[in-house]
């Protein structure tokens, strides 16, 4: 049937790949998505690494863990009671180690390494910045890519307001770290990274009068140190970025957009998709979760040998039932015009009854995915 297409194209790209990015928006189901397709792709043979970006416990919740270090966990995959042939490790980012490791590598000299790790605003703003975040996690991406003991890195994105974020936070991140922007004010006020009161026009002195009001001097000084220490890593920092842009568009790469049935989750997974193809980067899939089951589907008529109901009782069943229609069709009509637009047939997942706190349930939630049977009945078949 025409939903098997979609979910035979992602699990080819579960077996081929060596980087899924999983995006979404906040709430749609994302983290326990990437841990599904990362726990599937370890069954199937494959050694896997998922890491997450977010700094909640979104995806050691649904590993069934207390917590994830920034180094790579293996998981005990023997506890899903089959002989699993592949891997799987999981792991969180942690941006200021991996942003203070890119200050060590570029910077060169232990002395100008200090001279940015020690310094006040970089240990303020170094885990904060805008796009901070993203940038490190390509950054990240790129370093476990090369890294041998996995053969594919399923990367869950963190929860952004608009998805979008995840491909122009870096650039904007870039753009703040150009030193030749800020110096350009910074200049009239600091030589050589030291404070001077030569103010070249009245309007200098106003603004510097004001920033010493406001934030003082040393604040400012703090800053005019920072960028120009970080004026010699500038080009390795793009370097590495525009290597990260590379691998993202690459063959072996691809990204699984998730959402929920809702409207304004699927407008903005429409967008993404468009925004993708304008990029040239690989788009695999659409997974929508939560999917509600329309209770008229498949309706018989009602058995004459039914129990009685107080009156009032039924009455709510029947509110329930037209609600819970209502909901479905609606549901329904937005994933019909999302094929329309976009041309994407999308993978539907239905809403589960229990939240995901383990790797059997992870498992259950790959067997909804790819519409495999139940990980209890392959079991069985198994040991048969």
């Amino acid at each position: 049937m025409a939903a098997a297409r979609p979910a035979q194209s992602l699990l080819r790209a579960l077996d081929s790949r060596r980087v899924l990015v999983v995006c979404g928006a906040g709430g749609v189901g994302k983290t326990t998505t990437a841990a599904a397709l990362a726990l599937h792709a370890a069954v199937r043979g494959r050694r896997v690494l998922v890491c997450t970006i977010d700094p909640s416990r979104r995806l050691a919740t649904s590993l069934g863990l207390a917590q994830l270090s920034e180094r790579p966990r293996p998981l005990p995959l023997g506890r899903l009671g089959l002989e699993v042939p592949g891997s799987l490790h999981a792991m969180r980012l942690d941006t200021k180690r991996t942003f203070d490791e890119l200050v060590q590598r570029f910077a060169g000299s232990e002395e100008a390494q200090s001279r940015i790790l020690d310094n006040r605003f970089y240990q303020q703003v170094s885990d904060a910045m805008a796009g901070t975040h993203e940038y490190m996690a390509m950054e990240k991406l790129l370093e476990l890519h090369a890294d041998e003991r996995f053969e594919l890195v399923v990367l869950d994105t963190p929860p952004t307001r608009h998805a979008l974020d995840f491909l122009e936070a870096p650039d904007r991140m870039m753009s703040f770290l150009d030193t030749g922007i800020l110096r350009y004010f910074l200049k009239p006020y600091f030589v050589a990274g030291r404070l001077t009161l030569k103010i070249a026009s009245r309007t200098g002195a106003l603004a510097l009068s004001l920033v010493d009001k406001y934030l003082g001097l040393q604040f400012l000084q703090d800053l005019s140190e920072f960028f120009l220490a970080f004026e010699g890593l500038y080009d390795g920092f793009k370097e590495r970025a525009a290597s990260v842009f590379e691998l993202l568009r690459d063959p072996e790469s691809g990204f699984v957009l998730v959402a929920s049935p809702m409207r304004p989750a699927l407008d903005e997974a429409l967008y993404f998709h468009r925004r993708l193809a304008e990029k040239k980067m690989p788009f695999l899939s659409l997974v929508v979760n939560r999917l509600h089951p329309d209770p008229a589907a498949g309706r018989r008529t009602a058995s004459r040998s039914a129990p009685h109901l107080d009156p009032s009782f039924a009455a709510k069943l029947v509110a329930v039932h037209g609600d819970l229609r209502t909901l479905a069709r609606a549901e329904r009509r937005a994933l019909a015009r999302l094929e329309v637009d976009a041309g994407v047939a999308p993978i539907l997942v239905p809403e589960l009854e229990t939240d995901v706190h383990d790797l059997r349930g992870l498992a259950e939630v790959a067997a909804s995915i790819f519409g495999t049977p139940p990980l209890r009945t392959r079991r069985r078949a198994t040991a048969s």
